[in-house]
């Protein structure tokens, strides 16, 4: 190594790396594509080593580069965390918060939460992560994370805040259209939506719905906001977190008796992080709205449907 190492550098290192040309890390980073090539030649030099190859395919990364790569990641998630930790007084409840949720939770649930506490604490400003991956938060991914299963790792405080059920709903134009089933045999001769590929998904289809596997959803996809969206549309029948789905006009439930899995939820973050009070007041707000949000699947709301 010829010297210190610019971070700046690195930045640009990890952009190419992930991005796997110059001219999108430049756009990534918002800079000149020279500057990204510049940077990149600065750590080279600085390494005294080669970390991207040129090929018809972009710029391929080297072994060494791949490796360095692991921990570019973990200091650019350090650095964002030094940036959402300065954004804030400690004495109060603004700066920004990292939120880490499902697809689902994330277009479906959470921007009406978000609603209620952005009137509460109009100093906070919410970075949403969309992805069905559990956010590393001992690697400082995101300060606070939605997740349907308790974290294992000793150093995070979870809080379980809900037990939703899921249930069977269809638009109730296809309702009309091709009559309700009164018992699970008659899903035999519906439209179903279900999943394509992921295997806890197709799992968990054949254990609650035996017999009606993979072969048998006229719509596939993996996504669960786009399943909601084709039983919208009047594509058939899809499971749904009831308290979405009771909470819909155009859609209503389908063998409402019928239990077909339960997703318990936790509101999680690090254990150094949960007195903040930016980090406190998102925390506590998200349970509390969880929790409301599990009451109304209770049997009375499906009755009043």
């Amino acid at each position: 190594m010829s010297g210190p190492i610019d971070w700046n550098d690195q930045r640009a290192f990890l952009a190419v790396l992930e991005e796997g040309s110059l001219s999108g890390a430049a756009r990534r980073l918002g800079v000149a594509q020279p500057t990204v090539r510049a940077r990149v030649e600065a750590l080279e030099h600085a390494l005294g080593t080669v970390l991207f190859i040129r090929s018809p395919r972009g710029l391929v990364p080297t072994e060494e580069a791949r490796a360095l790569g692991t921990s570019a990641r973990a200091m650019a998630r350090a650095s964002d965390a030094f940036v959402r930790a300065a954004s804030a007084a400690p004495d109060r409840a603004s700066g920004v918060v990292r939120l880490s949720v499902s697809e689902f939770v994330g277009i479906e649930v959470l921007p009406s939460m978000l609603v209620r506490l952005r009137e509460r604490h109009p100093g906070l400003i919410l970075e949403v992560v969309l992805s069905n991956a559990s956010a590393n938060l001992l690697e400082q991914e995101a300060d606070i994370a939605v997740r349907m299963s308790p974290p294992r790792q000793e150093a995070l405080v979870a809080r379980k805040v809900a037990s939703i059920p899921l249930g069977l709903f269809a638009h109730v134009d296809y309702l009309a259209r091709r009559g309700r089933p009164d018992r699970l045999d008659d899903l035999a001769r519906h439209d179903l939506i279900g999943p394509d590929r992921a295997p806890a998904d197709l799992k968990t289809a054949a254990t609650l719905l035996p017999g009606l596997g993979r072969d048998r959803f006229v719509v596939r996809t993996d996504s669960h906001p786009a399943q909601l969206a084709a039983a919208r549309a009047g594509l058939g029948i899809a499971a749904v977190q009831c308290p979405v789905g009771l909470a819909d006009p155009v859609l209503d439930a389908v063998l409402p008796d019928l239990a077909i899995g339960t997703l318990d939820t936790w509101i999680v973050t690090h254990e150094d992080l949960h007195d903040l009070p930016r980090v406190r007041a998102v925390f506590d707000c998200l349970a509390d709205a969880f929790r409301e949000f599990g009451r109304a699947a209770d049997p009375g709301s499906r009755a009043a449907r």
